[in-house]
């Protein structure tokens, strides 16, 4: 019989496609038959091999009714279909999801709105089905691209766009759901296909400019954007490490080609990304937004950028990628960000002094570098927020190294570069909590900052200072501090007992950061603020290490030759004088309400009170200094006395000796020494004996010890005594700071000529035997020596000496 025959002959067609004619109506208002329905499902199920069979038969009836525009038998032949997938799960299923694929594909190519949206919710249907049996050799390029489309769906109407615009997110999360997990089909995560996602996803995310959810949980999937936001959730959470490459590049290029670094959109998709991906796989994002930085900021072999981009958008962009990376930073684990934590900071610390050659060579683009600085400084501040301790330490000693050293004509991009850096490394510092001074001042980088508080620039001295105000401070006293004033009643500070670890600090690195405090105030350039910065930095200093009284003794004595300074120092300015003035008057201030003395807060308050009376510019911190280069004479009255000091401090049980002694360090320029000249003379070296030689005890003729001379030494004063022996010492180190080299070297030849006449008499006067055991010519001289000796000192014959049997060896 010929197939036309058949065809006109409903009784002799095929039972499946009498069945599936069946279940269509005459009316296809009337919706799908459900009896003939049931009996279609019954038949595939008790014959599985029929089904590919019956999936086919349908695709062709809905690519005829397609065509024809009869959308309501196309509607019920979906609804069949759908019905079908659910009930069968054969071997056989995967030529029939074949069929189902050509239908949606055939629906989706149509124009009709209802059409595209019918099909996206059968396949979405589709796609949350788990079949038995893998496919080899499906594919879903056409539903990626077609469904992407959709996502970026222009319609006139909202209402519709909208609907359209979700139908295709759902559609791209159905791929996504059927792919993933299925090794044999095709690999989602490709180039190609992450190109056309990731896109879609942000496009529609960026619809919501400003996001009233959190980023950290799944929002209601009305709108186009929050189901954007879910479907990128979902993809994030099952990318792997090797994935995240392809999903983030896709990102970046998004975020340049439609400028949307400069808005908070690039945060919240970023935000959304690292509460979604792997804890463990969080830094492989910060790497990439790194690269992608680095290569914003790369530069042609001629030095210059690169003339694609305009210098003030390259400037914002580049900021934007900054903002990104500090407000991401807090949500990647702690643990991810170690291993390449130097490596960050190296790039961040690379991008800040070339945001300062650019600004110098580009004066237009001055405002959005200055803004580019600043992020990048505030992003230094959170990555070393999420660092351990001990990595903050050496993140600001990494900085450190980078900050060019000052010179006597430092370049302006130098001085410029030292002050950002040190304001990064501050802004780190402001992370850090200090326990013990040791750990917060290792060697290698309190003396390059010490160094660097000397700095010409007064801007850059002051950042350094305030460096050392945010280690210094433990108990969160540096607000008090800043608010200081003589008349009104000082702010309560916390005081805690100083530690024995910080006491060896003190006493180690003490001397050379008080040097270096004497040193500051005396540069003729300090303005106001650093003069107040210098006055922290003491009160810090007394609060922290000052229960230590020979560290108190010695910053009041440091204070004291500060107090000298103005006296001694023929260069100040009438306003340099005063501030320095000002600056005794304000420690002073702060250490007679910490020690609680008497008769020292008594004296502190006359003082000031005199000052307010008659010299109200020696206070702190008035604004009319002396402008002149003559300052009035400053009488006694209106200067703080150390004897009356020392006195009280002595009545309170505090060793004054060396308040009293005068304060010598090094003067300016002087090559850098470990320890300062006054710690010379605290070291028992006597060099002033012309016959003393090194590692003899030396006697002085001229010093008689008598029964009378032991009275005198006891009736005198203990600090008479050793201002008497500093004062011989002090003698011997100005001699040989102010002496002539070839006098000393002539002086040290006659020392040694005289050593050696003297020696010479000494050995003339030896017995022979001696003489000749001075001089050995035995080929053993060690044993000519003794035998040399028992000549001149027999010794008598040894015994043997009798162990007993049980002695062990």
């Amino acid at each position: 019989m010929s197939a036309g025959c058949s065809g006109c002959c409903s009784a002799l067609r095929p039972r499946y496609k009498r069945l599936v004619d069946s279940i269509f109506p005459a009316n296809p208002q009337d919706g799908l038959v459900r009896n003939n329905m049931e009996k279609l499902t019954f038949y595939a199920l008790s014959s599985p091999e029929k089904l590919d069979r019956i999936g086919e038969y349908l695709a062709q009836r809905v690519a005829r009714d397609i065509s024809r525009h009869r959308n309501g038998y196309v509607v019920i032949a979906m609804e069949a279909m759908d019905q079908l997938l659910v009930a069968c799960h054969a071997q056989s299923l995967n030529l029939f999801v074949e069929s189902f694929l050509k239908m949606i594909h055939g629906l989706l190519e149509s124009h009709e709105p209802t059409m595209q949206l019918l099909a996206t919710s059968s396949f979405v249907k589709f796609a949350n089905i788990e079949e038995d049996t893998p496919s080899y050799h499906r594919r879903y390029d056409f539903f990626v691209s077609k469904f992407s489309s959709l996502c970026h769906n222009n319609h006139n109407d909202p209402e519709t766009r909208n609907k359209l615009r979700v139908a295709g997110l759902k559609g791209l999360q159905g791929v996504v759901r059927k792919t993933v997990s299925d090794d044999l089909q095709v690999n989602i995560w490709d180039e190609i296909h992450m190109e056309k996602i990731i896109p879609s996803l942000l496009f529609n995310m960026q619809e919501n400019h400003v996001s009233s959810e959190t980023p950290d949980s799944p929002q209601d999937e009305t709108t186009p954007w929050t189901l954007a936001e879910n479907c990128l959730r979902e993809l994030m959470s099952r990318a792997t490490f090797g994935h995240i490459r392809s999903v983030i590049r896709p990102v970046l290029k998004h975020l340049d080609h439609h400028e949307l670094w400069v808005k908070e959109n690039a945060i919240h998709m970023f935000k959304v990304i690292m509460y979604s991906i792997q804890a463990q796989y969080s830094y492989a994002v910060i790497q990439l937004l790194m690269s992608h930085l680095d290569e914003k900021s790369r530069v042609d072999d001629s030095g210059q950028r690169k003339p694609s981009v305009r210098p003030r958008a390259d400037a914002k962009v580049r900021r934007g990628i900054v903002t990104v990376l500090s407000n991401i930073v807090a949500i990647a684990a702690g643990e991810s960000i170690g291993p390449s934590v130097l490596e960050i900071f190296n790039s961040l610390l690379n991008h800040l002094r070339n945001s300062i050659d650019v600004k110098n060579t580009t004066p237009a683009d001055h405002e959005n570098e200055t803004l580019l600085q600043e992020a990048v400084i505030n992003t230094l501040g959170v990555f070393a927020n999420n660092l351990p301790d001990y990595q903050k330490i050496e993140i600001m000693m990494f900085i450190m190294g980078k900050v060019p050293l000052s010179g006597e004509e430092s370049r302006n991009t130098d001085v410029l570069l030292q002050h950002i850096l040190l304001k990064s490394l501050l802004e780190v510092g402001t992370k850090y909590r200090t326990v013990q001074m040791a750990q917060a001042f290792p060697s290698a980088f309190l003396q390059p900052l010490l160094d660097m508080s000397l700095a010409n620039d007064p801007a850059v001295r002051l950042v350094v200072q305030q460096i050392f105000h945010t280690l210094l401070d433990r108990h969160e006293n540096l607000p008090k501090l800043q608010k200081i004033s003589v008349d009104s009643p000082l702010p309560q500070l916390t005081v805690d007992k100083c530690s024995r670890q910080d006491i060896m600090f003190i006493k180690k690195n003490g001397p050379e950061i008080m040097v270096h405090i004497y040193e500051n105030v005396q540069l003729t350039n300090n303005t106001k603020e650093n003069f107040e910065a210098l006055y922290v930095t003491l009160g810090l200093l007394c609060i922290e290490l000052g229960s230590d009284s020979e560290a108190l003794i010695e910053l009041i004595r440091l204070i004291f030759a500060i107090q000298d300074l103005p006296n001694t120092t023929s260069a100040m300015t009438g306003s340099h004088r005063a501030s320095v003035h000002a600056l005794v008057a304000s420690f002073l201030y702060v250490v007679g309400h910490l020690t609680a003395i008497p008769s020292f807060c008594t004296h502190i308050e006359q003082v000031i009170k005199h000052r307010r009376e008659r010299a109200r510019y020696l206070l702190p911190w008035e604004d009319n200094k002396q402008s002149h280069n003559s300052l009035p004479e400053v009488t006694d009255d209106l200067l703080f006395d150390k004897t009356v000091v020392a006195d009280a401090l002595q009545s309170s049980g505090h060793d004054t000796s060396r308040l009293l002694a005068p304060y010598m360090p090094r003067n300016l320029g002087e090559v850098n020494i470990n320890r300062s000249i006054s710690d010379l003379n605290s070291i028992n070296v006597e060099v002033d004996s012309i016959s003393s030689s090194p590692g003899l005890f030396r006697k002085h003729p001229q010093e008689e010890i008598t029964v009378e001379s032991l009275k005198k030494m006891m009736a005198e004063p203990l600090y008479v005594q050793q201002e008497e022996e500093k004062q011989r010492r002090l003698q011997v180190v100005e001699r040989f700071r102010t002496a002539a080299f070839e006098d000393l070297v002539t002086k040290t030849e006659q020392q040694t000529v005289d050593l050696q006449n003297k020696l010479n008499e000494i050995l003339g006067k030896l017995p022979p035997a001696m003489d000749l055991c001075s001089r050995p010519s035995s080929p053993h001289p060690s044993a000519h020596n003794d035998d040399c000796l028992r000549q001149i000192c027999p010794v008598p014959p040894p015994y043997p000496v009798q162990f007993p049997e049980f002695f062990v060896f």
